[in-house]
């Protein structure tokens, strides 16, 4: 079954504002070199932990830029995508733009 991301909370309609926000990451690297995010720990201290991996590909951020491992993920019931970038080694995600919600992704 094929899951897709969620729009809702929205109430105005469109897609929201998205910019590339940098965060720390702890994972795991398995002996065959695949990497798996566990938790992401934002800048003011606050962690998530990566409930699922939905999906793992080499991309590139359409909405905010960089290329390297996408992972889509599911934190709690929100599913957001997680980049790992090669040439920079950075952990980011596309965070909304707007409002103070407890997850920002």
């Amino acid at each position: 079954m094929r899951r897709h991301m969620s729009n809702r909370g929205n109430i105005y309609g469109g897609k929201p504002a998205r910019e590339r926000r940098s965060v720390e990451v702890i994972s795991y690297t398995a002996p065959d070199g695949l990497v798996t995010p566990l938790e992401i720990i934002w800048d003011d201290g606050r962690r998530f932990k990566v409930d699922h991996v939905i999906d793992r590909r080499h991309a590139r951020s359409l909405k905010t830029g960089g290329t390297g491992m996408r992972y889509q993920i599911a934190v709690g019931r929100t599913e957001t995508y997680l980049y790992f970038e090669d040439a920079s080694s950075i952990w980011s995600v596309e965070a909304k733009v707007t409002g103070a919600d407890d997850w920002g992704a």
